[in-house]
């Protein structure tokens, strides 16, 4: 009878040590993946530029919101995403600098994959913009909408640069028609 008893205390002690083994570990994950969130680049960043301060990712390039996309959902798919590439995420947590992290959040596009928002709006690069500070698809009226930059208080901004504009003898246009 002693053994059996013995024996039931070393088996509630392993449970225990064992819950607490798991608990630690579990703990220790999620603070590595806390740290390495925090210690990672910004996806979202604010520059200055011709048209105020807008929102630009990792490598400062400008980002875009697309005013034909509904209810936080992209609907840029196929061509349209060939010359304007989502913002992707790699998770749901998404990191900035001088942009309101509330502001900042992901939307499932068809597929699975991840795209940044800001404001509701999901983000995306532009091709021509091949260097930092370019604005070349401000404005333009491609792909079954228009394309705008975005400021760091979620406003979209709607007004154009002279060098984002090219004016003819009888017309004013913006751009090329890329991803129509």
């Amino acid at each position: 009878m002693e053994r059996v008893r013995v024996a039931s205390l070393v088996i509630r002690d392993f449970r225990g040590w064992a819950a607490v083994a798991v608990l630690a570990a579990l703990a220790a994950t999620s603070a590595a993946a806390h740290a390495s969130a925090a210690g990672s680049a910004a996806q979202v960043k604010v520059e200055k530029t011709a048209l105020g301060p807008i929102l630009v990712g990792a490598k400062n390039r400008t980002l875009y919101m697309f005013a034909a996309d509904k209810g936080g959902k992209s609907v840029c798919y196929g061509s349209c995403a060939k010359y304007w590439p989502p913002l992707a995420a790699s998770s749901r947590h998404v990191v900035g600098t001088g942009v309101k992290a509330a502001l900042l959040g992901t939307t499932k596009r068809t597929g699975g994959s991840l795209q940044i928002t800001y404001a509701g709006h999901p983000l995306y690069l532009f091709v021509k913009d091949s260097k930092a500070g370019q604005t070349s698809g401000q404005g333009l009226n491609v792909s079954g909408g228009l394309w705008w930059v975005m400021s760091p208080t979620g406003a979209v901004i709607k007004k154009t640069t002279p060098a984002a504009t090219t004016t003819t003898s009888s017309t004013t246009t913006t751009g090329g028609g890329y991803g129509g």
